[in-house]
């Protein structure tokens, strides 16, 4: 009889939903995640033993320095709101810290700028 080699079933395939790698979790609301945050691994402790293997990934992934939630999300090929929900977990067990992005800089208001200038060149005379 020929016998088909033994394939390893992946725990983020198509037959096992997603609500099951994030143990029915839903992103708490306190945990909002832009896509250029960045994560990175705390120190070890005892509580990442009981981790998910997915969020054991996430964890790995992140303990040589910072990534944003997009490339996470790129390596372990899980979709964003899934790492997102399992970044939140992460970050309840203090298990990463979380950056989060800069904020965008306002537009300048030209003419301001240049009343300040016109003052400045008046006062101090340059």
């Amino acid at each position: 009889m020929h016998e088909e080699p033994e394939h390893e079933l992946e725990l983020t395939s198509d037959l096992v939903p997603l609500f099951v790698i994030t143990n029915g979790w839903v992103l708490p609301p306190d945990h909002e995640y832009e896509r250029t945050t960045l994560v990175c691994a705390q120190t070890d402790t005892a509580a990442a033993r009981t981790l998910s293997p997915e969020a054991r990934v996430v964890l790995d992934l992140v303990a040589d320095g910072f990534l944003s939630v997009a490339e996470v999300a790129g390596h372990t090929h899980l979709p964003l709101g899934v790492v997102r929900i399992l970044l939140a977990q992460l970050e309840e067990n203090a298990l990463i810290v979380v950056r989060k992005p800069v904020p965008r800089a306002e537009r300048v208001d030209r003419e301001l700028l240049s009343a300040v200038l016109d003052g400045l060149k008046t006062r101090f005379g340059a």
